[in-house]
Order: structure tokens, then C-alpha cells, then sequence
């Protein structure tokens, strides 16, 4: 299936601002678009950061029309039956397929094209 294509422009946390030196290196805002598949039920997904693989450390933003909000989640523990090393890279409780399920078509064109113009890279 593919990516969901839903996009937000996310402002810094306030705390985050509080925190920043003074001056012209404050954080911006920046655009986070939604890792589950499309047609996902409730609310939109991304992982922002990870404390180091711990359970709960991933901290994700979740938004809706309405609203968004930082919350801590746990990984997501099923296995990628093509490779049993491999876990989920979403949250647990996650709506949609899981993360080996869900494909970018924009990095996917990306691959072709580099595929085809330089295919010594890509065997």
C-alpha cells in the first residue's frame, strides 16, 4: 500500500523555544508528513525522535484537522516475516499495514530513475 500523503507545517514546542539561545538560530517551523498507509483509520502519524530504542521512547506527533500533539509511544514488536531481524518501524496500536507494508511512491520513482541511470549501484 502506499504512504499516506496528509502533511502538517509543525511549530517547535513552545519549551523548545523557551530553551534555544536568543537570536537567528531559533528553530522553525517544518512540514512532517504521515508514515502510515493510506486510507488509515484516525489520526495522521510521524515519528519525530528516538531516546534510544528503549520502550515508550520514540516520541511521535499525532494531528487531525483540529489538533496535534507529542506523545511518547512504544515500537510496534511484530517481525517482518521476510526477515525476522527486522520489527515494525511504527507504534504499537498503529492503524494501517505495517511499516515493510507501506511504500513511498516518491522515493520509489527516485529508485527507478536511479536505477536506470547509474544500475552498477543497484544489483
Amino acid at each position: 500500500m502506499n504512504q499516506c500523503t496528509a502533511l502538517v507545517l509543525l511549530p517547535p514546542p513552545e519549551h523548545v523555544l523557551t530553551l534555544s539561545a536568543p537570536g537567528d538560530h531559533r528553530p522553525d517551523a517544518g512540514h512532517i508528513l504521515c508514515e502510515l498507509g493510506e486510507n488509515h483509520d484516525g489520526e495522521h502519524s510521524a515519528m519525530l525522535w528516538d531516546e534510544g530504542g528503549r520502550p515508550g521512547s520514540a516520541v511521535w506527533v499525532q494531528w487531525n484537522t483540529e489538533h496535534a500533539r507529542l506523545l511518547p509511544l512504544p515500537w510496534c514488536t511484530v517481525r517482518d516475516p521476510r526477515n525476522a531481524d527486522d520489527a515494525c518501524g511504527l507504534f504499537v496500536g498503529h492503524s494501517s499495514g505495517h511499516s515493510w507494508q507501506v511504500t513511498d511512491p516518491t522515493d520509489q520513482a527516485i529508485t527507478r530513475e536511479l536505477t536506470r541511470q547509474h544500475p552498477h549501484l543497484f544489483r
